[in-house]
């Protein structure tokens, strides 16, 4: 007995209580997507609140010595509901029955039930918070389902309606609404018509009538005498809700490996489709599957904040019908002012943000966003001189814009705009708009034909003049990734989705625009390499702290009056030589998309700001994080003084000084080397995979409805000759691949 008593005592020394800000993971494991449903539960540390499937519980034991789990098993019951108001109906169906005239006419206007004028019809309350429900497109605000849908009232929102018994129906999202606020009516969509609509009493738990429904609904913008004609107009269209989706047609279920789907966590259907495609991409599988027992050995002690381990966790699905990947979404989006949100996001921004963060996170070994990156030559000639100047920038996206201008339908699309006008003009509803027919290569020719700068400054004639720009491939990638430039602005400055249909083609061979440098006989532009500004106190840069550098006050406040921040200002002066405000220009407009743009200026060879003093001691966690990503404690730390010790702005400086750091080589561990400054290789270029232009789709990326802040995407994978569509949980076999609608498209390299 005290054998067992020291046994307890000794599991329950490593027990204590959750502290305010601790994080408590009991539904998600560490290192998959295992919860509480599935097979085995999910095991809770009682030290450090970290949750474990199964497979890993052991191994964490192993490595901590921890010996006290709260086990935590979830199983998914059918829904029983009260059978009273089902009763009820029978008995008012057997009353009814009994009344009623023995006529066919009688037996064919019953509806089943008698509604009753609701208690809250007469004096509802509703919000004057500017909602306008239109007439179509609707989805519910939390879980995106487009059936079942529920419109509140009181507030307008678009829900979804209750789960049924066999988890079918809706996510009971109009439910929880109504035990949160108390608004007690909603309107089923879909239903309305001019002579009423399915209306229910969250409080009385019944379909009612509601009296004031006509004045209800106007509320909102709806006008019953007219939903009628509408809604059959908006049916005369199939529109790319339901062609993207495939709606109209029964499609067979699949399952199994790369065949997962992932539960949408609140609008987060952008980051599923982009993670569905990447999944398929050898590099990526090689890096994460290949190094799962390596990585997951090698995880820091909060695994929930490590990169690595969260990307990794994808690979580790298990029986998994579908993953919720709440940890991978809460790191990928930490700091950031979009993805850090539960709102409708742009899929191509988060790819690249998706990108960046690989970047960041492979400094060391193997990094999978080289099958992406690619380098676009760029060729300036100025109109006055004929001289010429060729750049080169890493890119990982082809932006392909839409000459609408170029429609093969140009006069069925003439034609229904001049319905549009009648329409409004007489009061009737527009009718149904064809969509725009583009030819995928006028878009290719949009994306290569010369580009006229008239603003340019020439370093050969020192002024402003004309200078036509031309953009080709310096290489071609193994994955290329294709963005159709649908979402632009109207000419009231209104952002709008272009509705088009392109002719993306199966093959593409884009060797024709491959960049060829400088041509025999062509002259460059000269290079106007900024004179050295000395500081006053420049024997001060050996203890890194400069007073600042002699600068043209008006040039930078000339830029600054232009709404630029102050520190990129500086900087332009200073990269440019004070050499006037149209070089300063250039310069910004070149640098607007660098990390540090309007961070504070920093003297190259310099690690403080000008006229800064020594920040406080660099965390140790901050450290630990920027070394594992390659880096040496000396450069970890050299970033982090630059920029006050803010882990993330240190990052993005690190970076974006990568060229200054050189002299501080990184070996394979993250370690600094010595070696004298004259033995160093000059830094490389970025390191970019070329081979031939010729590609073939394998996947696209569609996105539904008027902006990318809201609607819903989806993606369709090509796997083994068949083309699958992943609509978040829903991963089915597609019978007509919508591949004219989509918005980003994915190429893999063909070989010779």
């Amino acid at each position: 007995m005290a054998e067992v008593s020291e046994v307890l005592m000794s599991v329950l020394s490593t027990v204590r209580v959750p502290r305010p800000g601790d994080r408590v993971h009991k539904d998600e494991c560490a290192f998959s997507f295992a919860s509480p449903e599935s097979e085995g539960g999910l095991y809770v540390c009682m030290n450090s609140f970290l949750g474990f499937g199964g497979q890993f519980v052991e191994r964490h034991h192993a490595r901590t010595g921890q010996r006290a789990y709260l086990h935590i098993t979830r199983t998914r019951k059918a829904q029983v509901t009260s059978v009273l108001p089902l009763m009820s109906r029978i008995r008012r169906l057997n009353l009814k029955w009994l009344s009623a005239p023995v006529e066919c006419t009688a037996v064919q206007q019953w509806d089943g039930e008698v509604r009753q004028e609701s208690k809250h019809a007469a004096e509802l309350k509703q919000l004057d918070n500017g909602v306008k429900i239109p007439p179509s497109g609707w989805r519910c605000e939390v879980c995106d389902l487009q059936e079942n849908l529920w419109m509140n009232l009181t507030d307008g929102k678009v829900l979804c309606g209750r789960r049924y018994f066999d988890g079918s129906g809706g996510n009971n999202h109009a439910l929880q609404h109504f035990q949160q606020t108390g608004y007690p009516l909603a309107v089923k969509l879909g239903t309305i018509t001019p002579d009423g609509a399915d209306v229910y009493s969250y409080d009385e738990d019944d379909m009612v009538l509601d009296s004031k429904l006509a004045e209800h609904l106007s509320h909102f913008g709806i006008d019953m005498m007219t939903m009628e004609k509408v809604r059959s107009m908006v049916n005369q269209r199939v529109g790319e809700w339901e062609v993207i989706q495939e709606s109209g047609a029964t499609l067979r279920p699949l399952w199994g490996p790369g065949l997962t789907g992932m539960k949408n966590l609140g609008n987060s259907c952008y980051l599923n489709s982009v993670m569905q495609v990447l999944f398929t991409i050898p590099d990526f599988q090689e890096k994460y599957v290949s190094s799962f027992e390596k990585i997951v050995d090698e995880a820091p002690s909060d695994p929930t904040q490590d990169f690595k381990t969260q990307v990794n966790a994808f690979f580790f699905q298990g029986d998994q019908v579908g993953i919720a990947p709440r940890m991978f979404k809460a790191l990928v989006g930490r700091g950031h002012p979009e993805f850090s949100t539960n709102r409708q996001q742009d899929a191509q921004e988060f790819l690249l943000h998706f990108i960046n963060m690989v970047e960041r996170n492979c400094r060391s070994g193997a990094n999978p966003s080289e099958a992406f990156r690619f380098l676009v030559e760029e060729r300036i000639v100025c109109q006055q001189s004929q001289k010429a100047k060729y750049t080169q920038r890493v890119d990982y996206i082809v932006q392909l814009p839409v000459p609408m201008d170029q429609a093969t339908n140009t006069d069925e699309l003439q034609e229904a705009e001049r319905l549009r006008e009648e329409a409004e003009a007489s009061g009737n509803p527009p009718p149904a708009a064809p969509r725009a027919r583009i030819p995928f290569s006028v878009c290719l020719d949009a994306l290569s034909e010369p580009e006229t700068l008239t603003d340019f400054w020439s370093s050969a004639v020192q002024g402003k003049t004309t200078a036509t720009k031309t953009t080709r491939f310096a290489s071609f990638p193994d994955y290329l990734v294709i963005q159709i430039k649908k979402f632009t602005f109207g000419l009231d400055w209104v952002p709008k989705k272009l509705d088009v249909s392109i002719d993306v083609p199966d093959t593409l061979d884009l060797s024709a625009l491959r960049g060829t440098g400088q041509q025999p006989g062509e002259e460059l532009l000269p290079e106007v390499a900024p004179p050295p500004l000395m500081t006053p106190d420049r024997h001060l840069c050996t203890c890194m702290f400069l007073s600042a550098p002699v600068l043209d006050d008006s040039t930078v406040s000339q830029l600054c009056e232009m709404g630029f921040p102050m520190e990129a200002c500086r900087k332009a002066v200073y990269y440019t030589g004070n050499t006037g405000i149209d070089a300063a220009m250039n310069w910004v407009m070149g640098h607007m998309d660098d990390p540090d743009f309007s961070a504070p200026f920093v003297l190259p060879g310099c690690s403080s700001a000008p006229g800064s003093t020594p920040t406080e001691s660099a965390s140790e966690e901050h450290l630990a994080t920027i070394v594992s990503m390659g880096f040496s404690r000396d450069q970890a730390s050299r970033a982090l003084r630059a920029t006050s010790n803010v882990l993330e702005r240190a990052v993005d400086w690190i970076f974006s000084h990568l060229d200054d750091l050189e002299s501080m080589e990184v070996s394979e561990g993250g370690r600094s080397e010595g070696g004298s400054e004259a033995s160093r290789d000059p830094p490389p270029g970025p390191r970019v995979r070329d081979g031939p232009g010729k590609y073939e789709l394998f996947a696209f990326i569609s996105h539904m409805g008027t902006s990318t802040m809201c609607g819903h995407y989806v993606c369709h994978i090509k796997k083994d000759q068949q083309w699958v569509i992943f609509n978040d949980q829903k991963v089915c076999a597609s019978e007509k691949p919508p591949k004219d609608l989509g918005y980003l498209y994915f190429y893999r390299r063909v070989a010779e």
